[in-house]
């Protein structure tokens, strides 16, 4: 007998070898007892009882579509694989089976193979014009990475080693979340961020001799441990890198907001890099990758636009170009080969750190409820009118400048615009008429770029034309508009502008665009057929609801329905070309009248179909005259076509010249894109001012709007606001037509924290996060709701003001509050502005108060920072005092109840100095309803314990 036996069963074309040993054979025969003593007519006799073995099978042979789309899932497994079949994108195999229903597709088998032996491949898809919907639905919502199989017309050769397949499918991108570039579904206001980090693998004594427990997210000997960033917008081809620490991290990532996060794979390996442990805080969406060797600054000019500066290549850590190397690795394997050009990278340098805990407590792009964008600090101060515009002051929220130089010539220019509303209305007016100039030059550097979007560069050129006539005619003797007037550079973009508008015939675009849309409205009436005989009701929610009547193949080619893109005066040669066609065209109408007259038939015209040619068409009673000349290819009851020699040779030619045309139009059109390539740096740096403008336009909008002041920024630890007042809720309560209560704050010179007691909901948080807000738009450079602004530069902002259980890490509230504060009085600096609430809340009275104690102290002593600590442990004044912290100031809100004795209250959201010592916990309980019953029995309690009602 064999040593093994093998089958092969064979599932959608994919083998799998099983082998069965004779171990395993005997191991299924009935157990013997008592072996030793067994005699041999014991033992089974004949042959082995085991279960007939089927034999080999071969696979069944798939047709070449499907072994080209087994060959591309192959390559790119981790991907889901869309494969254009004619007017469709198609999944197949797993993919259809686990994602047809994800996307609300219907999976179909589809039956292959020979007739005796057939194969059932699971199968779903959509029409093509529907492939940003369903890209939408994997990549964005999914997270998904997905695969795109274009068709590839192959040529004889290829065709015969093919088959005679008419097209290969091979994988021209790989779409994943951070590396979109022109879909429509991306967002318009937010850049969309794909990172790479380097960090060294931690050595292994290190993390033993870490003095902080496993559930630390960072050991503190690792804090200092350098991180290199690199990261890109491939939809605008802004490129930043950074060199950090460990324990900066977190807030590189909150202010960044990336898509994906790109790790090399010996990352993964080490399941106890502390990495892994802050990226999963915020779940970001992670690719591993295995880099090559790291390539130098010098090796990147193939992908970017223009060369880094030999000056500042010295400046960039090693970190930074290691994550640079991956991060341009990365994307060229996702392009599949595409040309790529990007900006040179920048370092973002001078930047106020927030991190991630402060961007959520403050609302600065999200609310913390809802996680929406209406009612944050991004809503309410946005007035741009450009998307370049929104993306800018999307970044500048997330990233506050820390050079008062900048600081301050951001603000010169709101003061402008402020001083000066209708220069700021003209400028609106033609900021409006530009296009997204980021976007559409970043789809021409991938060769990307119609004539559609040629058309909207020249728009923008010549709104700039006029925006730097308008800056030069009102502007001429302010510094900071001069300084605008000579960013901005026409001589390049001018003549593309001129050259666009010479050569593009915009009529032409539009009615082939209408074309398009009848293309559309073919593959839509191809759908909606499938849907009807395959599909139910419900598959018919996937059908755009516009309906489009289609145009039929023989309108579609008729010669009516010619349209060019280019201006006949767009070259000599199609200016000769378009004069050739004219007289091919009286030609075509003198031998129509001609033949008409010749053969007696009056109702002849001459037509040109995609299956039958040239051919002469007649109807009605001219079907039954005898045809001398011709041959005829196509009858009906009431119509009949024949070939004429004379029109087979004129229509001949006339394709030819309309051949020609095409090619000499798609030169011309290479030209321009060339074209655009070369000014493409004057064009970004162009876009760059628009932004600006458009930013320093909206802020002085928002300014007149909202009674705002200029901030006065110094390098001192002042913080002196008059009359200030929280943005956001401020703009609440005037909707609801009630007024905001103003307060002042003086904190960082002679009183270095101020510790704020009072009831709540008096406005103590309100308080703290509307301080922390105006210094974040101060140094944004945007006017503050205030009377009076003096504010030292900060570094960064920290803010510990709510927490809520993170069960997922196995963490108590009190855990979270404790873990943000840990990181708040680790990290913060002189510079640094901190507001803290309610800290210790989370445990007992004692041991909360102690834990607050130790917080205010640190702050104080070490940290030494401007500091806003509000709290309703009012024990921490006396302590503070006997604590010989005489920079501390106390502050407070209050109650004011009704005369009398009764039970009516109002608060006064006024700080005062002083102590407030009641909580007035029972009057917000009665407030949210709590029974009397239970309000009289905690009034009995306090009344026992000598507590104030």
């Amino acid at each position: 007998m064999a040593d093994d036996t093998s089958k092969t069963s064979t599932s959608m074309g994919a083998k799998r070898k099983t082998t069965v040993k004779l171990g395993d054979l005997l191991g299924a025969l009935p157990p013997l007892e008592n072996a030793s003593n067994s005699k041999l007519e014991d033992l089974p006799q004949g042959l082995l009882p085991l279960e007939p073995l089927q034999l080999e099978e071969e696979s069944p042979a798939l047709p070449p579509v499907l072994l080209q789309v087994r060959s591309n899932m192959a390559r790119f497994q981790n991907c889901v694989l869309l494969t254009r079949v004619g007017g469709f994108y198609e999944l197949y195999f797993e993919n259809a089976t686990e994602f047809g229903p994800l996307l609300n597709l219907k999976v179909a088998q589809r039956k292959t193979g020979p007739k005796t032996n057939p194969v059932y491949v699971p199968m779903s898809g959509f029409p093509f014009f529907q492939l940003d919907r369903y890209l939408k639905i994997l990549v964005q919502d999914l997270n998904r990475y997905v695969a795109i199989a274009e068709e590839f017309r192959n040529d004889a050769e290829a065709r015969s080693k093919a088959g005679g397949l008419m097209n290969d499918r091979k994988v021209s991108r790989i779409i994943t979340p951070g590396t979109l570039i022109d879909e429509n579904f991306m967002d318009p206001f937010t850049n969309n961020y794909v990172l790479a980090l380097h960090a060294q693998k931690p050595a292994k004594d290190e993390m033993e001799n870490s003095e902080v427990k496993s559930d630390h997210p960072v050991p503190l000997n690792l804090a200092e441990m350098p991180i290199g960033l690199a990261w890109l917008d491939l939809s605008t081809g802004h490129f930043f890198t950074q060199s950090t620490t460990f324990g900066n991290l977190p807030s590189f990532l909150a202010r960044i907001g990336p898509r994906e996060i790109v790790l090399d794979e010996d990352i993964e390996k080490s399941k106890d890099h502390g990495i892994l442990s802050v990226l999963a805080e915020e779940r970001h969406l992670i690719t591993y990758i295995t880099p090559s060797a790291v390539k130098p600054i010098k090796d990147w000019a193939p992908m970017l636009e223009s060369p880094v500066p030999p000056r500042t290549v010295n400046d960039f850590a090693p970190e930074e170009v290691a994550a640079g190397s991956t991060l341009l690795q990365y994307v060229e394997e996702r392009l599949q080969g595409s040309n790529m050009k990007l900006q040179p990278p920048m370092r973002q340098l001078d930047t106020m750190g927030i991190d991630k805990n402060t961007m959520r407590a403050l609302e600065i792009k999200k609310t913390m409820r809802d996680d929406l964008d209406t009612g944050s600090l991004l809503n309410t101060v946005r007035r741009t009118v450009t998307k370049g515009g929104a993306r800018l002051l999307d970044n500048w929220l997330s990233s506050p400048s820390t050079s008062i130089g900048v600081i301050n010539s951001r603000l010169d220019l709101v003061t402008y615009m402020l001083e000066n509303e209708t220069f700021r209305e003209r400028i609106a007016v033609l900021l409006r008429r530009s296009h997204d100039s980021h976007r559409l030059l970043q789809k021409f550097a991938f060769g990307r770029g119609d004539p559609d979007d040629l058309l909207g560069l020249a728009s923008t050129i010549r709104a700039t034309q006029e925006l730097k006539v308008t800056l030069t005619q009102n502007t001429a003797e302010d510094e900071c508009m001069r300084e605008m007037i000579s960013r901005i550079n026409l001589d390049g973009p001018s003549a593309l502008a001129d050259r666009v508008e010479e050569a593009i015939d915009e009529e032409g675009v539009v009615q082939q665009q209408i074309m398009e849309d009848g293309e559309v409205g073919e593959m839509q009436a191809l759908a909606e057929a499938v849907v009807i005989s395959e599909g139910s009701r419900e598959d018919a929610n996937i059908l755009p609801k516009k309906k489009k009547k289609p145009t039929s193949i023989k309108e579609y080619y008729s010669d009516d329905n010619e349209t060019w893109i280019m201006k006949p005066a767009a070259s000599p040669t199609l200016q000769r070309l378009h004069q050739d066609l004219v007289e091919l065209a009286a030609k075509k109408q003198a031998l129509a009248e001609d033949l008409s007259n010749r053969l007696g038939a009056s109702s002849l015209t001459l037509r040109s179909t995609p299956g039958l040619g040239h051919i002469c068409h007649i109807k009605g009673k001219d079907i039954k005259r005898e045809l001398v000349e011709g041959k005829r290819v196509s009858s009906s009851r009431t119509t009949s076509s024949f070939h004429h020699p004379e029109w087979t040779s004129l229509g001949g030619r006339i394709d030819r010249c309309r051949d020609h045309i095409r090619a000499e139009e798609q030169r011309v059109f290479r030209q321009l894109r060339e074209q655009v390539i070369y000014n493409i740096v004057k064009l970004r740096r162009n876009a760059i001012v628009l932004d600006e403008l458009d930013v320093a336009s909206s802020f002085a909008l928002l300014a007149a709007e909202k009674n705002w002041t200029r901030p006065i920024l110094n390098r001192t630890s002042t913080h002196k606001i008059v009359g200030g007042r929280h943005p956001t809720v401020e703009g609440g309560l005037e909707r609801e037509g009630r007024g905001f209560t103003t307060n002042d704050c003086f904190v960082g010179d002679v009183e270095r924290t101020w510790l704020i007691t009072g009831p709540n909901m008096a406005g103590k948080s309100t308080f703290l996060r509307q301080n922390a807000l105006i210094t974040i738009l101060a140094q944004v450079g945007s006017y503050v709701p205030a009377e009076y602004a003096e504010i030292g530069i900060v570094d960064q902002i920290f803010s510990r003001v709510g927490s809520a259980d993170d069960l997922y890490r196995d963490q108590s509230t009190f855990m979270v509050e404790m873990l943000e504060t840990a990181a708040i009085l680790r990290h913060a600096t002189s510079c640094s502005f901190v507001i803290m609430d309610e800290i210790g809340r989370g445990t007992t009275p004692t041991d909360g108060t102690a834990v607050a104690f130790a917080c205010l102290h640190h702050l104080y002593h070490l940290n030494k920072c401007r500091t806003l600590f509000a709290t309703h442990f009012h024990d921490l004044a006396d302590m503070a005092i006997k604590g010989d912290m005489k920079g501390v100031g106390f502050y407070c809100t209050d109650v004011e109840e009704d005369e009398g004795g009764g039970e009516g209250f109002r608060y006064v959201h006024r700080l005062r100095q002083g102590v407030n010592r009641r909580s007035h916990a029972l009057k917000v309980a009665r407030l949210a309803g709590l029974p009397e019953e239970a309000i009289n029995v905690a009034k009995a309690v306090l009344e026992r314990q000598g507590g104030s009602v």
